[in-house]
């Protein structure tokens, strides 16, 4: 079992180093300004075209739409970030599964591997990706979001309040609960599954919950700029945090407080 446990963490810990790598390297990127006349295709955000400027002209981005590929780009840049960010915390519910699974395949029951249920639950989080990408480029095309630097300062109050208010829902504090009670909610979702397909749905559904506590304080890259590494890793330690602090509730509600003041202030006196 301490092997079995050993196996899912290191697992887990090196797929997450691997999606934050990939983010950091993409944001580096994103955030540097190409040599004059140089082509760096795949260096600027979808959207942004960069024209050559010569030693007499500024850099001015012209805005322009999103292609297919733009749009895949995006999406596989939310998936890879939402791996990195919620795959340690979903760490405590792979342990589990992973030990009861060793206990239930020493008396001949085995379980479907942990691998499917995680599976299952990063799946939930692409389908999620693939309503942010839609929601980027929704905004984009209005004019109303740049990458790097978010929303205006309106609607970005209005999204911050808006964060804060489902802190303190009960539906949050009905997907917190799920979130912080792993072995409590498979039980309550048909127990463990022996066969892969069951796994990943179990996984899947976990994942919803998941989506369900956390997709407000996701709403938040919107406003502070969705390739700020900064508040990205802030929200995945308070993500952490949330699901392992006993008092995860009080918690919630003191970020929430602190989001509609947040917003409050940027509303009307920023």
């Amino acid at each position: 079992m301490r092997r079995d446990r050993a196996v899912v963490l290191g697992a887990a810990v090196a797929v997450a180093a691997l999606a934050w790598a990939y983010v950091i390297w993409l944001a580096a990127y994103m955030g540097a300004l190409p040599p004059a006349g140089a082509d760096m295709p795949g260096m600027t955000m979808p959207g942004m075209t960069m024209p050559g400027m010569d030693m007499g002209t500024t850099l001015a981005p012209a805005i322009s739409g999103w292609s297919a590929g733009d749009f895949a780009f995006m999406f596989a840049m939310w998936a890879i970030m939402m791996v990195g960010m919620m795959l340690p915390s979903v760490a405590p519910m792979l342990l589990i599964y992973a030990g009861v699974a060793r206990q239930a395949g020493s008396r001949g029951k085995p379980f479907a591997a942990t691998a499917w249920f995680a599976t299952g639950y990063l799946l939930a989080w692409t389908a999620f990706s693939m309503l942010a990408t839609s929601a980027q480029w929704a905004l984009e095309s209005a004019l109303l979001l740049t990458p790097m630097t978010g929303i205006g300062t309106r609607l970005g109050g209005f999204v911050l309040i808006a964060a804060g208010v489902y802190q303190c829902t009960p539906l949050k504090d009905v997907c917190l609960s799920a979130c912080q009670s792993p072995l409590q909610f498979i039980m309550r979702h048909g127990g463990f599954r022996p066969d892969p397909r069951g796994a990943m749905n179990l996984g899947a559904e976990h994942g919803i919950y998941c989506i369900g506590c956390c997709w407000a304080l996701m709403a938040i890259l919107f406003v502070v700029g969705i390739m700020n590494l900064l508040w990205v890793a802030a929200i995945a330690v308070f993500i952490l945090l949330e699901k392992l602090v006993v008092p995860g509730r009080l918690l919630s509600r003191a970020a929430g407080a602190v989001l509609i003041v947040a917003g409050a202030w940027t509303l009307f006196w920023a």
